[in-house]
């Protein structure tokens, strides 16, 4: 089934999207705007993280980062 450009599930034909349509209407199936218009993640990631890490950890991840920041010098 193809995705919409939020990830949304879309019906690959005319017929599908009619007969989707058609049971919005009716009542029998909802229509999820709010679940499709939502943010997926992203947001929390690297703050919930950090917290959850020991300072021993983020210090390692920190010289890992500064080591390969500095490898690529021009």
């Amino acid at each position: 089934m193809p995705k919409g450009p939020q990830g949304q599930k879309r019906p690959s034909d005319v017929i599908g999207a009619a007969i989707r349509v058609a049971k919005i209407a009716t009542g029998e199936s909802e229509e999820e705007i709010a679940k499709e218009h939502t943010r997926k993640g992203g947001l929390k990631g690297g703050k919930a993280r950090a917290k959850v890490l020991t300072p021993e950890e983020r210090s390692e991840i920190a010289r890992l980062a500064a080591q390969a920041r500095w490898k690529k010098q021009r």
